[in-house]
């Protein structure tokens, strides 16, 4: 079992999809680990739909499909459903936190009830509401797992 459980919103997915460079040296660390069973990604539901198109950014293209469904189907990605306690907490949060968005509430509330430790994004709105969460403890960063670079000998070395 993973020892390290993050919840990624849709723009760390689209950002990883992307090959967008000011993300993905960011997320390398977070997938590395979790292709080495060391990191679990959380996500809603919804971010198998948003992560075609979020506002503002590229939209990812149908030949895309194959590699974004392949993506999701790994065991280290967990998805949770938007059911009614999800929805009503995500209502609650936007009320209390003005500047939080219907969908970023939705991820916000689905890491919250399941006691996930970070939410990892690149949404700077969402990222100013760090360490202003309150009757919650969740940490909202970019991803920072460090990525480790494999050591190659040449078999000159051995």
């Amino acid at each position: 079992m993973a020892s390290i459980k993050v919840y990624w919103d849709s723009d760390c997915f689209l950002g990883w999809f992307l090959n967008e460079p000011d993300k993905v040296p960011k997320c390398k660390g977070t997938v590395q680990g979790a292709q080495n069973g060391n990191v679990q990604i959380i996500t809603s539901a919804i971010t198998l739909t948003e992560v075609i198109k979020l506002k503002n950014r590229p939209k990812l293209k149908k030949a895309n499909e194959k590699m974004i469904a392949d993506f999701f189907k790994n065991d280290f990605i967990i998805i949770r459903n938007l059911d009614r306690k999800v929805g009503a907490y995500a209502r609650e949060l936007i009320w209390r936190y003005s500047k939080l968005k219907p969908k970023d509430s939705i991820h916000l509330a689905t890491a919250i009830l399941c006691k996930i430790p970070e939410l990892n994004t690149f949404d700077k709105e969402l990222l100013s509401l760090d360490g202003k969460i309150t009757r919650a403890s969740i940490k909202i960063c970019m991803p920072n797992i460090p990525y480790q670079e494999e050591m190659k000998f040449s078999e000159d070395e051995e």
